[in-house]
């Protein structure tokens, strides 16, 4: 969701507000645990990098081919969370950030094929470190816009000097073709200058039918090679 003028203006005021404490002890203090927090989730993205290296590195050694074509990630900045906190009306508290917003840490895991989604969400979800919070699979239901990707809200364990937490990681799964159209449709998303009858919607649902027929047809492909090998 995007966060509008009023949005952005309160969520500044509230940056400088707290920037603006005379008592710098005391303003890093109140600071410190969202700076752990944030280091936590860095911690829990390469956890989950990790782990679908290893399955990659896996498939490579038995089936002589790399189903992962690329990993993705990306840490929330705190503008955008503390934005998504006001507007859900959350505590801004470090234990209501870990507890309410599940996308503060996103890895995107980019296939070769639509199998290949499924096969590695189960071999990561089969690991018995892994806990499932939340399923939603767009591509067997797809957005009314088009919209197909395979998410996962998934808990890692991070291991620290003196415990073992357990972080909220967003994983989405997507071919090649996916990422590529959902990329586009982002940035011409938020192109406000142009007058949408309605026809661009259209027009951008219409190439999201077409990529999953494109996708769908490679699978095949894939497919008829693998079993005449």
């Amino acid at each position: 969701m995007k966060t509008d003028i009023s949005d952005r203006n309160n969520v500044n005021i509230e940056l400088d507000r707290i920037l603006s404490q005379n008592d710098t002890e005391v303003a890093l203090q109140k600071a410190r645990p969202f700076m752990e927090l944030m280091m936590h989730y860095n911690c829990a993205i390469k956890e989950v990098t990790t782990k679908f290296e290893v399955l990659n590195a896996e498939f490579s050694v038995i089936y002589d081919r790399n189903p992962v074509q690329s990993i993705k990630s990306r840490l929330k900045s705190p503008l955008s969370i503390l934005g998504k906190m006001r507007r859900k009306e959350y505590p801004v508290t470090a234990a209501s950030m870990r507890e309410n917003v599940n996308d503060i840490a996103g890895v995107r895991v980019i296939c070769a094929y639509p199998k290949d989604i499924y096969d590695l969400a189960e071999m990561f979800l089969r690991q018995d470190d892994i806990r499932l919070i939340e399923k939603k699979d767009y591509i067997a239901n797809p957005k009314s816009n088009g919209y197909r990707s395979l998410h996962l809200i998934v808990e890692v364990p991070i291991f620290l000097t003196r415990s073992t937490e357990y972080m909220r990681v967003e994983v989405q799964l997507r071919t090649i073709a996916m990422d590529f159209w959902a990329s586009l449709e982002h940035q011409l998303r938020y192109k406000k200058e142009i007058d949408d009858d309605g026809s661009i919607a259209a027009e951008l649902k219409y190439c999201a039918e077409a990529i999953s027929e494109l996708d769908n047809r490679m699978q095949s492909v894939h497919d008829r090679l693998s079993h005449s090998v």
